[in-house]
């Protein structure tokens, strides 16, 4: 036990400076093209789905509930809405970056997301059309991050990248307390074997994990794969569920209940595909 708890703050601690510096570098990307990147989305038209899934990529906070925002207003398209959320990575960037991962790897990830955000919100829009149900408003406006609850335009990049930085800290130290613990009691059964060996169980897991509407999801699929725990299929699974704040925002500004339960069930069935199909292919 005691072994266990040294090698959770050893890891932490290590990581912490690396993790800051990687904060600090995505609130400055954020400072500088949020406003931008926003009025690209807004005057986007039909090529919404991959303006959606270019800036998705984008580290940034809030952008999610941002596009939910503007759905709910009548501004953008759902395949444009449902690109950004499986484009947005939430905390995987600085968790890749702060680990020493391969800049190659992290371009690879976040190359494969986009190109799955893009087809999948094209193709929903297509799919919208066909059915009359790809309205959306010329002008108008809708709430953006004032229930993301972010704050990230205060205090400038330093307290808001602070703040991220303990924040993630503290997730990233519960995790690896908690998966040290729990791999040494799934080593000795045969519990471990059914989760890493059973094809399509880990994707529909990781998928499930990546629709909770907090940073910790994307934290905790982040570190599983990092450490071995899961592989590619089940790392996309999770990332491409994982909207952040978006969901929460979505159904608390939508009206429309049936549409945005759509919406998740979208979300859900595309991640699980694309994750088991790229487990399947190994391009990872």
């Amino acid at each position: 036990m005691i072994h266990i708890l040294e090698h959770c703050v050893t890891d932490t601690l290590m990581v912490l400076p690396l993790l800051f510096l990687s904060y600090i570098l995505v609130e400055y990307i954020e400072h500088r093209m949020s406003s931008r990147t926003r009025e690209m989305i807004f005057r986007a038209g039909k090529a919404g789905p991959i303006i959606g899934a270019l800036v998705g990529m984008i580290p940034q906070c809030g952008f999610s509930a941002a596009a939910a925002g503007l759905f709910a207003g009548g501004v953008i398209s759902p395949g444009t809405l449902l690109a950004v959320f499986l484009s947005t990575s939430d905390e995987m960037l600085p968790i890749l970056l702060s680990e020493r991962t391969p800049v190659p790897v992290i371009l690879k990830i976040l190359l494969i997301k986009g190109t799955v955000a893009a087809l999948a919100g094209i193709f929903t829009d297509l799919a919208a059309a066909a059915f009359g149900r790809n309205k959306r408003m010329e002008h108008g406006h809708s709430p953006l991050c004032e229930h993301g609850h972010c704050h990230c335009e205060d205090g400038g990049i330093f307290r808001p990248a602070l703040y991220h930085t303990l924040q993630v800290t503290v997730f990233l130290f519960l995790i690896n307390l908690v998966l040290g613990f729990g791999m040494e009691r799934l080593e000795e059964s045969q519990a471990m074997q059914f989760i890493t060996g059973t094809v399509f169980l880990q994707e529909a897991l990781c998928a499930l994990v990546g629709l909770v509407p907090n940073c910790a999801a994307s934290v905790l699929i982040t570190q599983l794969y990092l450490g071995g725990v899961i592989h590619a299929g089940a790392l996309f699974a999770g990332l491409l569920c994982g909207a952040g704040s978006g969901l929460l925002v979505l159904f608390r500004t939508n009206r429309n209940m049936k549409q945005n339960l759509l919406l998740l069930v979208l979300l859900y069935g595309i991640g699980l595909a694309a994750g088991f199909l790229i487990g399947q292919t190994g391009i990872m």
